[in-house]
């Protein structure tokens, strides 16, 4: 009887196998389905989300390579350019917390797909002045331009002699000078910049949360740690396009090219500045458009189905049937997070480390944002360097540097394990020595180029106090000539002229580039003078600049990757001496800071210190000043560097306060917040553990230093 009911339990089980194994198979075959529909998915959003941050960098940097294209081409100063640079995050400002609120509401990759388009139609309309404006317009002596026509560049019949500034500048106005100059065109640029700023809004937050949301957990730091990668290297090829687009002339596909007297050596030169704009905003759509396809939501992966963290979309979706419900308690949760709103603002800069670390960042990011929206202007007149010559040797010798210090940094940190206090001194120590490297570049700079009546007087003695006074001597008495043109010419002496007239020539030969002017009397009376000809074009900076050009290149690529090893650091000092949940709340206040007090007025007064270093500033066509034709460059490179230094160096005397709260700070602070339930405020001993934990939060945050340590 035992025996049969063993049997018999025996072939119960059998029978009943089956069933089971077919249902277990089912189930394991539809999860392994929606495993692969989830990898495939998430990964598929992943080669967009990479691409999208690759055009958004490409954008970026090449509006930084066109800053003196567009300078020259609207006629307008630095300090105004400034501005331009700075409306970009004014966009991103006016719509960020309505982006990021409301954005986990709705369909997330549509919204970026959208802001893609509009950061895109923001591309293109920076470059529609282009296609208004007219043809771009130099000033050249009349015979170079047509060969058929021999003047005199200095005109001593007074009946030939030009008008003077005020009149032309009347007469062209009578003749329809305003709608030919388009002097406010420089409008339509900043608008468009305002419009990628916008755009550009939703993509960081809205694209590395749904990657968080559907990702496997231990994927997610790896697939974000591919997007910032590529976000890297978009401002690579964002000078390199600048590098081709300024060796090309601004009308190109307009006019005879023959026809163009000036080279991309010249003060006046203007590349086809437009011409990468409409590249980027093609590239711009073309990354906005898969997310159109994208689903709202993905599965989620098995790992983080019974998880109870849930995704930030989840947070804000109320099921219909359950509406009712959480209705009160939604009006509940939103009272009580506005009544704790204060409070908790009150215990962030309560916080003295934060506080600290906050001004530090601010002072910073205002000497690098200035240095680097100014560093190819600066390499431009200082070493003598064109335009596109300069965007090359940033885009793949100084970014290359950037981004390996930011990677040597966080792999210090994970090597050896440093914990907060080390942090702070990791970062102290890289700026420190940052700064101090770039101390050394005062060395390295060229002398002013001799230009008569401006850098020196026309018999080769030293310049006179009033510039424009000193542009008019003996020499060129005889000459009916205008203080306000720039057409400069090479005398044999190897003195630059303002113009022809200056310079006193009284005879011409040949047309274009290969103009020689005869019998300049102010070349023949300079003291080293063995002959009175020139020719068309400014000298050369002196023997030694490109030495020092070299010098310089070395020097600055060392101290971009000394200032990028503490960026890590500092990041991880900023997440460690805050409590958890106040954590979002503290990022979200210092990249509003950083936006608001660096982003947006560094630029500016930078243009306006750059400004005052100007020795001789270009007409506009209608009367007016337009931009500025010779730098003073050791003035430039006072103001520039020494404006870079002192930002750099208050904000040094910030870190090492940071560093001395840090050390005055006792630890057993840690110990008794962590019995009350809380993690303490910037322990020095207890966040070493909790390092590698929060690697993916590192990654998928917004750290805009990696973008200005250049």
């Amino acid at each position: 009887m035992e025996i049969s009911s063993k049997e018999h339990t025996h072939f119960f089980s059998n029978n009943t196998v089956v069933p089971v194994d077919r249902s277990s198979f089912k189930s394991e075959s539809s999860a392994s389905k929606e495993r692969q529909s989830c990898c495939g998915g998430i990964k598929i959003f992943l080669g967009a989300l990479s691409f999208v941050y690759f055009a958004k960098a490409l954008s970026g940097s090449y509006l930084k390579s066109t800053i003196t294209q567009i300078e020259r081409r609207f006629d307008i100063p630095s300090s105004l350019v400034g501005v331009i640079d700075g409306s970009f995050e004014i966009g991103n400002l006016l719509i960020i917390i309505l982006v990021s609120y409301f954005g986990a509401k709705l369909h997330r990759p549509r919204i970026i797909g959208a802001g893609c388009l509009i950061m895109s139609a923001g591309t293109f309309l920076i470059a529609m002045p282009q296609f208004f404006m007219g043809r771009y317009r130099y000033e050249r002596f009349p015979s170079t331009i047509n060969s058929t026509v021999s003047l005199s560049p200095c005109l001593q019949d007074k009946s030939q002699a030009p008008l003077s500034a005020l009149e032309k500048s009347q007469a062209k106005i009578n003749a329809g000078c305003e709608k030919e100059a388009g002097s406010s065109m420089w409008i339509y640029v900043l608008l468009g910049n305002l419009l990628r700023g916008i755009g550009e809004t939703p993509i960081q937050p809205l694209g590395i949360a749904y990657i968080d949301d559907y990702a496997v957990e231990e994927n997610a730091a790896l697939y974000i740690g591919c997007v910032q990668t590529v976000a890297i290297i978009g401002p690579i090829f964002g000078f390199l396009l600048g590098s081709l687009c300024a060796k090309l002339y601004v009308d190109i596909g307009f006019v005879d090219l023959d026809s163009v007297t000036i080279s991309p050596k010249d003060v006046q030169w203007v590349g086809a500045w437009w011409l990468g704009y409409l590249i980027a905003g093609v590239i711009s759509v073309l990354a906005g458009i898969p997310f159109w396809f994208l689903p709202k939501h993905l599965p989620k992966p098995d790992s983080r189905k019974d998880s109870s963290t849930s995704s930030e979309h989840s947070k804000f979706i109320i099921e219909e049937d359950k509406d009712r419900r959480t209705s009160y308690w939604q009006q509940a949760k939103l009272a009580e997070m506005a009544k704790d709103f204060f409070p908790s603002l009150k215990n962030l800069f309560g916080n003295p480390v934060y506080i600290l670390y906050l001004c530090a960042s601010i002072i910073q990011f205002n000497s690098l944002i200035g240095m680097v929206t100014y560093k190819p202007k600066y390499i431009e007149q200082q070493y003598g360097q064109t335009s596109s010559k300069t965007n090359f040797v940033i885009g793949l010798i100084n970014i290359p540097a950037v981004a390996f210090g930011i990677f040597s940094g966080g792999l210090i940190m994970k090597k050896f394990g440093i914990g907060v206090l080390g942090a702070a001194k990791l970062s102290l120590g890289s700026s420190f020595f940052g700064y101090l490297l770039l101390l050394s570049l005062f060395a390295m700079g060229c002398e002013n180029s001799d230009v008569a009546g401006l850098t020196v007087s026309y018999h080769g003695a030293k310049p006179m106090t009033d510039y424009e006074e000193a542009l008019f001597s003996e020499c060129n008495s005889g000459c009916s000539c205008s203080e306000n043109d720039w057409d400069p010419i090479c005398g044999e002496n190897g003195v630059t002229y303002v113009s022809a007239c200056l310079a006193g020539c009284r005879a011409s030969n040949g047309s274009g580039k290969s103009t020689v002017f005869f019998n300049c009397s102010c070349v023949g009376t300079f003291e080293s003078s063995q002959s009175s000809s020139a020719v068309m074009g400014p000298c050369q900076k002196g023997n030694e600049c490109p030495k020092m050009f070299l010098y310089f290149l070395v020097i600055s690529v060392i101290t971009s990757y000394t200032l990028s090893v503490g960026g890590t650091p500092g990041y991880i000092l900023l997440l460690r001496c805050i409590k958890p949940h106040l954590k979002s709340f503290a990022l979200g206040i210092y990249t509003l800071a950083i936006r608001v007090l660096a982003g947006i007025p560094a630029p500016v007064y930078f243009g306006v210190a750059i400004d005052t270093t100007c020795l001789k500033w270009g007409s506009k066509r209608c009367g007016g000043r337009g931009a500025c034709r010779l730098y003073d460059s050791s003035a430039l490179r006072y103001v520039y560097l020494g404006l870079t230094l002192v930002l750099g160096t208050v904000s040094i005397f910030f870190s090492v306060a940071v560093l001395w709260v840090l050390r005055k700070r006792p630890s057993p602070q840690d110990e008794t917040l962590s019995a009350n339930g809380e993690r303490g405020a910037c322990g020095t001993k207890s966040r070493k553990d909790n390092f590698v934990n929060s690697d993916r939060l590192i990654q998928s945050t917004y750290w805009p230093e990696k973008e200005t340590r250049l």
